[in-house]
């Protein structure tokens, strides 16, 4: 008998699995998930990575065992792994759902669909989000999507055939960092990994949590508790875009029920909206990466190219990546998401805008330590984001953001800046978003000495953002930007008032 195997990667779930249901309506099959060195060791991969993808894993494997089979767990490099399957079992299929990931994960696959197309061996691919393969063109992607959601979610399946006793295969416990060859883990994940976990983390938002999303999405103080935090279990395929979407919905509906008999905070439909199209957003930037992979390591638009790679200063990159820039609100993001993995949108596009504007910095370095730092990197998301915020898109707006600003809009009484700057604590509110303009004597007097207890700004906004500016709209203005920038749009613009624009709201 010979080998159907179901390959997950990011999409560590039973329901919703459309490879998963096709491969178990055929029969028995190795239910595999393959740590792989090269993906391992990638340089946007971190041990809290592996922390969460481990208890994934054994969610999945538990659930699959509910239904009568197991994930098998093997380590090595695809598709060595198959040619040896192949070799000792004979494989007769490989069910998996699209991916669209880094350029490691994009690479592999290519491999892996050239070696089983050499050895006449199936690939079935299956959409698993509303990211298109092969989008003939942008125009179409809105109703593409809107399409798929509309689709149930396909259901688990009542059984997981299991291999007959003769073609048991062995599976490996699950990889430690050492293993690994990794670091030891800063910290552990702030949020379990696994399909129940994710359950109950969509449950809270859409009933209790989310109810002020629409407003407090944007202060770091309120959006780690309003924000819903089923990124990383989106990321890792705990859960799929169409179920959040479906339950999305179901809630709405139910809400309208109420209405009947009790009143109902309207901010629940507001909310429940915004959450809908945040969905539709995050498959859209995917989708960018998913029709040009390079966008990982390459400006989208490549009239910006030189732009800031010469001008790459490691000293200044260590100090942004350390938080002791000198202004409260970077520092203050950035010392929060060391210590918990997230941070809420807009923060991330203040640090990203710090780094490449008032920095100077390209924003490929940047991109990775950040990809590190969250536990939800999503490439597809995370790198146009990067590009979008550091300007080298052309077609986006240019968003230089002062920290002195977003600490008075975002923090007004501090309470975000002394968690995570203690150094301050004594500091008024009035000078606690730029301390340098204390006087000696207030320095004193509040218990923080510049460039002692705190670092003093180590650029001055004025001149960095007027330098910045400058520079990157010379740049946007040449010809030949202009005329890369409408190939761009061509090729990754929103076709409406959609997705860039709402960012843009909350940026």
């Amino acid at each position: 008998m010979a080998l159907q195997i179901v390959w997950f990667r990011r999409d560590l779930r039973t329901t919703d699995h459309a490879a998963l249901a096709a491969a178990a309506a055929r029969g028995p099959c190795l239910c595999l998930f393959v740590y792989e060195p090269d993906m391992l060791q990638a340089p946007d991969f971190d041990p809290i990575h592996l922390t969460f993808l481990n208890q994934s894993l054994a969610s999945l494997d538990n659930r699959l065992r509910q239904l009568g089979n197991r994930l098998i767990l093997m380590h090595g490099s695809l598709p060595d792994v198959f040619s040896e399957l192949h070799r000792n079992f004979q494989i007769s299929a490989i069910y998996g759902h699209e991916e669209t990931g880094n350029w490691i994960s994009y690479q592999r696959d290519r491999r892996v669909r050239a070696w089983a197309r050499a050895n006449n061996i199936p690939c079935h691919e299956f959409p698993g989000n509303g990211v298109v393969r092969r989008l003939a063109s942008r125009d179409d992607w809105s109703a593409i999507w809107k399409q798929r959601m509309r689709q149930p979610a396909i259901p688990e399946p009542a059984t997981v055939p299991p291999l007959p006793p003769h073609l048991q295969i062995p599976s490996i416990p699950p990889l430690t960092w050492q293993q690994a060859g990794l670091a030891a883990p800063r910290i552990s994940p702030p949020q379990t990994g696994g399909r129940q976990a994710a359950e109950n983390c969509l449950h809270s938002f859409l009933h209790a949590r989310g109810l002020h999303y629409r407003s407090e999405m944007s202060s770091p103080l309120t959006a780690a508790e309003s924000c819903s935090r089923i990124s990383p279990f989106l990321s890792f395929g705990c859960l799929s875009v169409r179920e959040a979407v479906h339950a999305g919905r179901r809630r709405i509906l139910q809400l309208r029920d109420e209405q009947h008999q009790t009143n109902v905070n309207p901010a629940w439909f507001q909310s429940l909206a915004s959450f809908e199209s945040r969905l539709a957003w995050h498959c859209h930037f995917i989708q960018k990466l998913e029709d040009e992979p390079t966008i990982e390591f390459r400006n989208v638009n490549s009239a910006f190219n030189g732009l800031r790679e010469n001008d790459f200063r490691q000293d200044l990159f260590e100090i942004w990546q350390q938080g002791i820039t000198g202004y409260p609100m970077v520092d203050a993001c950035m010392r929060s998401l060391q210590a918990g993995a997230w941070i809420n949108f807009r923060m991330r596009a203040m640090l990203m805008s710090f780094a490449a504007y008032h920095l100077w910095l390209h924003w490929r370095q940047p991109a990775l330590h950040l990809a590190r730092l969250f536990l939800d990197y999503e490439p597809g998301i995370h790198y146009c984001q990067c590009q979008m915020q550091s300007g080298v898109t052309g077609i986006n707006a240019i968003r230089i953001y002062s920290p002195a600003r977003q600490a008075a809009e975002q923090d007004p009484r501090g309470d975000f800046i002394r968690r995570w700057l203690p150094e301050l604590e004594g500091v008024p509110d009035e000078y606690l978003a730029d301390p340098h303009h204390m006087t000696r004597l207030q320095q004193d007097l509040f218990g923080c000495r510049i460039g002692r207890d705190y670092p003093a700004p180590v650029v001055q906004h004025e001149t960095a953002f007027k330098t910045a500016q400058q520079r990157i709209f010379a740049a946007r203005n040449s010809a030949i930007v202009r005329l890369n920038a409408r190939k761009v749009y061509e090729k990754h613009g929103s076709r409406k008032r959609t997705m860039e624009q709402r960012t843009g709201n909350e940026g």
